[in-house]
């Protein structure tokens, strides 16, 4: 994987002297059209079958996720949904006015932890 150096604060102190950094270099976006594309020319399964599943998948995680369950995706990882939001000295206190945001939460799975602990760097040009 490629990276190159930019120069910024530490986050912890914000006031020390810039130091680089190691950030990674993104060569592009791939689309579910490639994507499908991709996993199609590996199996039997036509591209469009894939992208039929992917569309799916994409649609069914919100659901469960909202119903308050996390998604496993096996050697992927999981999903799962957290909340930012006020506290409160009383519990009677606590609404759902309190509540700020809800963001999504990936936990890489182990095995998806290790093929990437296996990266090599390279340092673009």
């Amino acid at each position: 994987m490629k990276y190159k150096l930019i120069q910024k604060p530490n986050p912890r102190e914000l006031k020390s002297q810039r130091k680089w950094y190691a950030s990674p270099v993104k060569e592009g976006t791939i689309n579910h059209y490639q994507l499908s594309k991709n996993i199609a020319a590996k199996s039997s399964i036509t591209r469009s079958t894939v992208m039929y599943v992917l569309e799916n998948m994409v649609k069914e995680i919100p659901h469960y996720l909202i119903e308050g369950y996390s998604v496993n995706l096996n050697d992927l990882g999981t999903l799962r949904l957290s909340f930012s939001n006020e506290g409160v000295n009383d519990p009677e206190e606590f609404s759902s006015d309190n509540i700020k945001s809800v963001r999504v939460i990936f936990t890489p799975s182990p095995k998806f932890k290790r093929t990437l602990s296996s990266v090599e760097y390279e340092r673009a040009e």
